[in-house]
């Protein structure tokens, strides 16, 4: 079997965060008449991560796509300039393209050929829930709307995801700048109180701050969160320090994940011997795909520290995060982002259901399903400014 093509699409997302975001989905064809397809969303990074797509593309074609680790080695090692965000989404885009591809040769789902399941179904948690709390605000990040929206408000919408069965919830109740005020801290808490007394003790609370605090900050918002039992702190402080990431979490008293913004095992390697994390959150849009958050995942393993997948991304990522979720021993939970669920079902050939707070791959080999492409001309891609655009607009 040999490549013959790669092709990218991209598409709008629903709004979120700000309206500017895209999703970006990669097809691999083969002479076999078999497709896979594989996502690299990279919000705001479109016309870079394109360009890196094609220029494998051009490698890529008369390749036997199913020598997935020859492939990936190739992409990280066999360059001058490799790491960071634009080359491992792409190398990470491919690499769930020829997962695609040959789990549909063999007939197979993607988990079965990754050892079979440790795990199904796979427990999901809500993020994107509150999002229709106000009226969107042009110019100004949807969390940041949302905060302003009563303690009265966020409790009903929580309360009525625990009904529809959801065990567990995240939200963003405290934002930049980075140096912290005691309104910001009130406010922030008595949102957090809010879901709290809505949903009652046994559904899971997490808690995203973003990296928008600095640490003497967080260390105050953590210090007021320990009343609530959440279930985790994520991203409470700036990811690029392992050394200053471990002491802030030696010195507060809740649990703590980060990990969204590394990207490859190296990248996680100095983060796991900090052993303070325990929940690490690779993206697999960004962290190298399927194939390296399965390294990932062993290597949190040997820290006796979970894997939650980040998921902010398309339906492409969803599915390949369940499969995943699903052939790792020590997976957590998986993030799904209620405010794009309509969308995803919309682009996907089959739906994904998500039933009493978990949910399976659809039936069939690969993902499951495959990208509607009459569907994604429904949805051109949005034009926006770099940083403009962007939601982090106070650090």
């Amino acid at each position: 079997m040999k490549i013959t093509g790669i092709q990218t699409f991209r598409t709008s997302t629903p709004v979120h965060k700000t309206a500017g975001t895209n999703w970006l989905f990669v097809r691999i064809d083969t002479d076999a008449g078999i497709s896979g397809w594989g996502e690299g969303s990279l919000q705001y990074k479109d016309a870079a991560l394109e360009a890196e797509i094609n220029d494998f593309g051009n490698y890529l074609v008369g390749k036997d796509p199913r020598r997935i680790e020859h492939v990936w080695t190739s992409m990280y090692r066999r360059v001058t300039w490799t790491g960071g965000a634009v080359t491992m989404s792409a190398i990470a885009a491919i690499d769930l393209a020829l997962w695609d591809v040959k789990a549909k040769a063999l007939g197979i789902p993607v988990y079965e050929l990754a050892g079979g399941p440790t795990r199904s179904p796979v427990p999901v948690y809500a993020n994107g829930w509150f999002e229709d709390l106000t009226e969107p605000v042009p110019g100004q990040p949807a969390e940041t709307a949302a905060r302003m929206a009563s303690p009265e408000m966020h409790a009903r919408a929580a309360a009525e995801l625990k009904d529809a069965g959801w065990p567990a919830l995240k939200f963003y109740p405290f934002g930049g700048p980075q140096v912290i005020t005691p309104d910001r801290i009130d406010h922030g808490i008595e949102l957090v109180r809010a879901v709290r007394d809505a949903v009652g003790p046994g559904m899971e609370i997490g808690i995203d701050m973003r990296a928008r605090l600095d640490p003497w900050s967080a260390k105050r918002v953590a210090r007021r969160l320990e009343e609530f039992n959440i279930a985790w702190l994520e991203e409470p402080i700036l990811w690029d320090n392992p050394k200053a990431f471990g002491e802030f979490v030696r010195s507060v008293n809740v649990p703590v994940s980060t990990g969204e913004q590394l990207y490859n095992r190296w990248d996680f390697e100095p983060l796991l011997e900090e052993d303070v994390v325990g929940i690490v959150q690779p993206d697999i849009c960004h962290a190298g795909g399927f194939s390296e958050l399965r390294k990932i995942a062993s290597a949190a393993e040997t820290h006796y520290v979970s894997v939650a997948p980040h998921n902010s991304n398309g339906p492409i990522s969803t599915l390949a995060s369940l499969h995943l979720d699903m052939s790792i021993p020590n997976s957590f939970m998986q993030e799904i982002f209620v405010s794009f669920f309509d969308r995803y079902n919309e682009l996907l050939t089959s739906p994904l259901v998500i039933e009493d707070g978990a949910t399976v791959p659809p039936d069939g080999p690969g993902w499951g399903a495959d990208i509607n492409e009459d569907v994604l001309s429904q949805y051109p891609p949005t034009d926006f400014t770099q940083i403009e655009s962007e939601p982090y607009m106070a650090f």
